[in-house]
């Protein structure tokens, strides 16, 4: 439960940090040089995130993403196929023991010191992690194709300092403890 909370806190001050950092549009009337917005750009961040993982982010200009979905989706292949191989050496152990063919003289028997039970239990184990492993990294794919599209609509997102949200730390003066809050602040032009 407190990694599912790191995360979280992570992802929200990894987000309210993002924001921060966009570009600003200048929408003033003598200014004759506007910045053309592509309402298309979400799309196409997302197709191409689905067509290759990484593209998305590419085209975004978010270079640094790209590793990180990489090592993702390689630890879970990895991980799958992995688990696949081991459940197939203990399958086959258990499958040889039912046909008979399996032979205790033999000097390297690969599982020969388990028994029947434990066999099963491996099994389930590793059959179980391999189907996980599956359900994350099509997870990772997903994400990657909605992180392409989001980021793609944020770049297009008017960001200016007369809205702005800030995480305040204040000491209370009675008991000196620190108080956490969030100030949302919007400024009125004139």
């Amino acid at each position: 439960m407190n990694t599912l909370r790191f995360i979280i806190s992570f992802c929200f001050i990894f987000l309210c940090f993002e924001g921060n950092s966009q570009e600003v549009l200048s929408l003033r009337p003598a200014d004759t040089t506007r910045s053309v917005l592509n309402p298309n750009a979400p799309a196409k961040a997302a197709f191409f995130s689905a067509l290759v993982p990484g593209l998305g982010q590419a085209y975004n200009k978010k270079y640094w993403k790209m590793p990180i979905v990489y090592i993702g989706m390689g630890i879970g292949i990895y991980s799958y196929t992995w688990n696949q191989k081991k459940y197939h050496e203990y399958r086959d152990e258990y499958k040889r023991r039912l046909d008979g063919t399996y032979d205790p003289s033999n000097p390297h028997p690969i599982y020969g010191n388990l028994d029947n039970d434990r066999l099963i239990r491996a099994q389930q184990f590793h059959q179980r992690n391999r189907d996980l492993s599956a359900l994350i990294t099509a997870g990772i794919y997903i994400l990657n194709i909605i992180d392409a599209n989001v980021d793609a609509h944020l770049t297009q997102f008017n960001v200016n300092d007369n809205l702005s949200l800030k995480p305040e730390v204040n000491q209370n003066q009675i008991d000196f403890k620190f108080n956490y809050g969030m100030t949302l602040t919007y400024t009125f032009n004139k």
